[in-house]
């Protein structure tokens, strides 16, 4: 079994909660993601995913190569397209579109950069991905062309969460998306973690400690942010040290 996937399972069952950092090459300069490195790992951060809806003016490569200069937190790559794949990482969250009925998501982007992947030597981990509506359009929605899950149908994600895990995927990933105006509801988070085994990964729209403390206690295991941190990193310590004290009191 792949280290980084025995990681995460490990911390499920001894319920410990874990807190991601998304890093977006086109949002952040070198200095930017040198400093939100060395914060994240005096802040004992999990993992720092890295990915980008274009990649227009970020180098993926220097990107990475900045955080492990400052940290050693596992990077993954959080692809929004099929060239974001960089062996520099140390896994891949293979990312299936299962929430929406666009082909190239689901698998046709897949079969692009199958080879880029095996040729990288980059741990994959399959993971259904599940866009949530969260109050307006977000890149990601607009980037792959499809509808994002009404907030109201918890059975509706459940079901999704529970078919993927069927056809063998191996984290669920419930996302509201950048720039959303609301998180993932609690009751939804809550629905999913009950109907699948595997973990659930919270991301999109969490902007500060008491809604990732809430995110946890309804069920996610690993919870991302970026966006708030982009804005205001010193929100760092305090979202992940509520993420952490879950864990404790669970």
């Amino acid at each position: 079994m792949s280290s980084i996937y025995k990681g995460i399972l490990n911390s499920l069952k001894e319920s410990r909660k874990g807190f991601a950092v998304l890093v977006d090459p086109d949002k952040s300069t070198l200095e930017e993601v040198k400093e939100l490195s060395f914060c994240a790992q005096a802040c004992g951060v999990d993992y720092i995913f890295v990915g980008s809806s274009l990649l227009t003016n970020g180098s993926m490569e220097r990107c990475i190569e900045a955080i492990k200069e400052f940290c050693n937190i596992p990077v993954l790559l959080f692809p929004g397209n099929t060239l974001q794949v960089n062996p520099l990482a140390d896994g891949i969250l293979y990312l299936s579109l299962i929430s929406g009925r666009n082909p190239e998501m689901l698998i046709g982007n897949h079969i692009i950069s199958a080879p880029l992947v095996k040729a990288a030597g980059l741990e994959v981990i399959p993971t259904g991905y599940m866009l949530v509506e969260s109050g307006n359009i977000t890149t990601v929605s607009y980037m792959s062309n499809t509808i994002p899950m009404p907030r109201g149908k918890n059975d509706i994600a459940a079901c999704t969460a529970m078919a993927g895990e069927m056809l063998g995927l191996k984290l669920m990933y419930l996302e509201a998306g950048s720039g959303a105006e609301r998180m993932v509801p609690p009751e939804m988070i809550q629905a999913v973690k009950k109907s699948v085994g595997v973990p659930l990964i919270v991301g999109g729209g969490i902007c500060s400690a008491e809604m990732a403390e809430v995110c946890c206690k309804a069920g996610a295991d690993i919870i991302v942010v970026g966006n708030a941190l982009e804005k205001d990193l010193t929100l760092m310590e305090g979202m992940c040290q509520a993420v952490h004290d879950v864990v404790s009191v669970s």
